[in-house]
Parts: structure tokens; C-alpha cells; sequence
């Protein structure tokens, strides 16, 4: 019964198989602390849970490492260095930035550009604009966000972050 619950769950025979032996090592240490009055019910239960606790566990290293991957890309070289792109080819992609910029709501733009192009803290940017804390947040993450979109939209594959730091350069 572990084995066909596991594979309900898990979809895979080698991870139920490893569930089974997971689930029967934690019954050897359980029985002793639980007063079990219908053992099926109670290994279906703890069968179930394990499996999905697994799964879970399965998908936050998943995540974690899909969030690495994104992270390595902005360390890491891209298809298209800087360095090796055509001015032209950059100075577009600049000037698209510029447009997407300039197309965020006026708030955004301003707390987007304050935030990566001043690298000011979103205290900073609450001070000097007069915006809640809360609502600089949101501006940021919004502006951030319809700026990407827009970017997209426009055929940029390059990722926001490199972008802003073209951008930065060009303009210091």
C-alpha cells in the first residue's frame, strides 16, 4: 500500500520505492510515540505526507536552482558581451531602454531611475520624492516589471539589470 501511494504520488518507480523505505524507517521510530488505532488509515496518512513533503522539498530546490540560473546570467558572460556588440547594435538597445523609460507612468520612471540609475536605498527615493515607503516599493517593482514587458515586446532578449548598467555607463 506504501509503494501504490508513493507512486501516486511521485509518478516515478524509483522515488516510491525510495518513499517506501523513507516511510517504513520513520515508522520504526513513530509506532513508539503514537497510540495507532487503525494502522491502514494511519501509514496511508504518513505515506501521503511524506510524499508530498518531498515533492515540496523537490520544487523549492527547483526554484533555488532556477534562481541561480537567472543570477549566473547576469555574472556570467552572455551570448552577446558588451564589449564585443556593435555600437550601433548597444546604442539601440539604449535608446529602447530610454523609450521604455519614458513610456513607465511618472512615478515609476522616477523612483525606477532613482533606484537603479542613483542607486539610492528606497528610503532615499521615499525622501526625496515624498512617496510612502510602501508605494515606492511598488513603483519600483511596477516600473520594473512594464519596463521588462515593454523590452520584450520590443525584442530585447538582454536581461533588465545589464540594460540598466549600459545605461548607467552611457550616462556617467
Amino acid at each position: 500500500m506504501a509503494f501504490l501511494v508513493s507512486m501516486k504520488y511521485l509518478k516515478n518507480e524509483h522515488d516510491a520505492q525510495e518513499m517506501v523505505l523513507q516511510v517504513f524507517e520513520k515508522l520504526l521510530t513513530d509506532l513508539g510515540k503514537h497510540e495507532i488505532s487503525n494502522f491502514k488509515s494511519w501509514l496511508y496518512s504518513v505515506t501521503k505526507n511524506e510524499c508530498l513533503m518531498w515533492l515540496r522539498k523537490r520544487k523549492t530546490i527547483a526554484l533555488h536552482n532556477g534562481k541561480y540560473a537567472v543570477e549566473q546570467e547576469y555574472f556570467m558572460e552572455s551570448e552577446e558581451p558588451v564589449h564585443l556588440m556593435g555600437e550601433d547594435k548597444q546604442k539601440s538597445k539604449v535608446e529602447l531602454l530610454k523609450k521604455g523609460l519614458n513610456e513607465l507612468k511618472n512615478e515609476q520612471r522616477k523612483c525606477v531611475e532613482m533606484f537603479y540609475l542613483h542607486e539610492k536605498s528606497y528610503v532615499e527615493v521615499a525622501a526625496e520624492t515624498g512617496y510612502e515607503l510602501k508605494k515606492v516599493k511598488s513603483y519600483i517593482q511596477n516600473g520594473k516589471r512594464n519596463l521588462m514587458s515593454y523590452l520584450t515586446k520590443h525584442g530585447v532578449s538582454s536581461s533588465l539589470v545589464l540594460l540598466l548598467k549600459v545605461l548607467l555607463i552611457n550616462n556617467g
